[in-house]
């Protein structure tokens, strides 16, 4: 049974995120770990509450984003707050640490029991805002060998969003999900070029009838073409549409989603 399965079951789960504020030390921090760790809970507890099926945390607040070394600072606040989470909702809980900090979220993820990470730059190059990352897979997982942790899932982005992807034109997201398969992904998140942005169809339709690993939605997903992927999608990782305005940096909304919820009942 493949991670996926052991940490949802039979669920196609939504998972909510939490972008937790600006952490300290970054140019747009103003609050405290101990307010950090309040805001994080409360939206939490939201999301538990409306039957959410999971959430994860990032740093989505801290730009301009650092490439890979983020500092110890960040990786021990994100660790306790991801502790904090988990114990407040006893739901799958995830992590991602921008900019592509894949093996400190890892890190913070041993530390603080949660159970899977959204990792980037996990195979082939890419040039991200924040410049070239390269693949970290054989690093990454030496890693959560080394720390006894397998039974951390990795989820990996693939031609992911605010990049160009001109260094690796010549590979397509078929090749790109093979390799991500070989270097031992659980599974593969789907986005479209910018947060918020709709995943194209036609690339994921092509995925779904050519690589068995599970496919979960990074960005995009509504309340209006949830439809259209609900049957080619494993999962889905929902931020900017359960703001109440929309936007990844909004309050989040209970009513937007409890409304999203209900439709993705009616499947």
């Amino acid at each position: 049974m493949s991670k996926f399965k052991e940490l949802f079951g039979e669920v196609k789960p939504v998972i909510g995120m939490v972008h937790v504020e600006a952490l300290p030390g970054t140019p747009n921090s103003t609050k405290t770990v101990g307010e950090i760790i309040e805001l994080a809970i409360e939206e939490t507890k939201i999301y538990r509450d409306c039957g959410v099926h999971s959430v994860m945390i990032e740093n989505m607040h801290d730009v301009p984003y650092l490439k890979r070394n983020v500092g110890p600072e960040i990786t021990a606040a994100m660790s306790v707050i991801g502790y904090e989470v988990k114990n407040a909702c006893d739901l799958p809980c995830g992590i991602q640490i921008l900019a592509g900090a894949n093996k400190e979220a890892m890190a913070a993820a041993i530390a603080a029991g949660l159970d899977f990470i959204r990792a980037e730059g996990f195979v082939f190059a890419h040039t991200a805002d924040e410049g070239i990352i390269e693949s970290d897979a054989g690093e990454l997982l030496r890693f959560r060998k080394a720390m006894d942790a397998e039974n951390i899932a990795i989820f990996t982005d693939i031609k992911k969003k605010h990049s160009s992807h001109a260094l690796t034109s010549d590979t397509d997201l078929i090749e790109t999900a093979n390799a991500a398969k070989f270097f031992k992904s659980d599974g593969l998140i789907i986005t479209g070029k910018a947060t918020g942005a709709e995943a194209d169809m036609s690339e994921l339709f092509e995925l779904y009838s050519k690589c068995d690993l599970p496919i979960l939605i990074g960005s995009g997903i509504t309340n209006e073409n949830l439809q259209n992927y609900f049957e080619l999608a494993d999962g889905f990782i929902v931020g900017s549409h359960f703001k109440d305005s929309g936007k990844w940096d909004g309050s989040l909304g209970k009513e937007r989603i409890e409304r999203f919820l209900k439709r993705y009942n009616e499947f």
